[in-house]
């Protein structure tokens, strides 16, 4: 659980939040009116959210490309195979 502080007593003790983050392994939620507005966490710990929205992005570009998948008709005198085609598309186009 991340420890929270209103952002006018933030800016008094920020050197402090600061040490807490980086020394004490937590993470600081700066508050406005009781409501969530910024957070302080470790390089570590925006690392690691960098990387799973790296991965969470190339989930979504697997799903979209297999939505994509759709039914074909075999040509004519021809077995049916599979009856399905995907088209490869690179990515941004």
């Amino acid at each position: 659980m991340a420890y929270e502080i209103p952002v006018t007593q933030a800016r008094a003790e920020l050197a402090d939040l600061i040490n807490r983050v980086v020394y004490g392994g937590e993470r600081v939620v700066v508050t406005r009116h009781g409501k969530p507005l910024v957070a302080l966490v470790s390089a570590d710990d925006l690392r690691r959210l960098e990387e799973n929205q790296e991965l969470a992005d190339a989930e979504e570009q697997v799903i979209s490309a297999v939505s994509t998948v759709r039914e074909v008709a075999s040509a004519p005198g021809e077995p049916q195979r599979f009856g399905i085609a995907a088209e490869h598309r690179r990515a941004g186009h």
